[in-house]
């Protein structure tokens, strides 16, 4: 069996979009772990590294704690244990917690969508006030010059 690719923290920070310094502090607080280190003590990560690293990232715009991150990852490492599988009551109590979490990610989820809608409105009336003030100061431009400018003509 072929040894798993390994890459250097910048690496996995360019393909994750996270810094060197979100990446550590994420180690710092156990929520990640690299697979090995080289001789030379650099941290080595795996592609289920990198995954873990994108679960992570996805959590965040949630406004999950680190608290629940930990949590959450914990559930889903358990769950995902092929060499100790949890036995079928754990298992049950370990779903229903990973759907507590389910339902207040989809929450969340309804939450930024409605404040993307007034984020968009917001900019519309900013886009309508602009176009508005445009047409003005080209009404206005005609009416000094005695008639319309060409660019105002183009737009009509």
């Amino acid at each position: 069996m072929a040894q798993e690719r390994r890459m250097q923290i910048g690496e996995v920070a360019e393909r994750t979009g996270l810094s060197l310094r979100t990446i550590r502090h994420y180690e710092e607080v156990g929520l990640i772990v690299p697979s090995a280190r080289s001789k030379g003590g650099f941290r080595l990560y795996t592609q289920a590294d990198v995954s873990r690293l994108m679960v992570i990232r996805r959590m965040k715009p949630l406004d999950f704690s680190l608290e629940e991150m930990r949590d959450l990852l914990e559930i889903t490492d358990r769950l995902g244990a092929q060499d100790d599988p949890p036995a079928s009551v754990e298992r049950e109590r370990l779903r229903e917690r990973l759907d507590a979490y389910r339902k207040v990610a989809d929450a969340r989820c309804e939450t930024l969508r409605a404040r993307l809608a007034m984020a968009e409105d917001f900019a519309a009336t900013l886009r309508d006030r602009m176009n508005a003030d445009a047409r003005a100061r080209s009404a206005s431009g005609r009416a000094t010059s005695g008639g319309p400018s060409a660019e105002a003509l183009a737009h009509e």
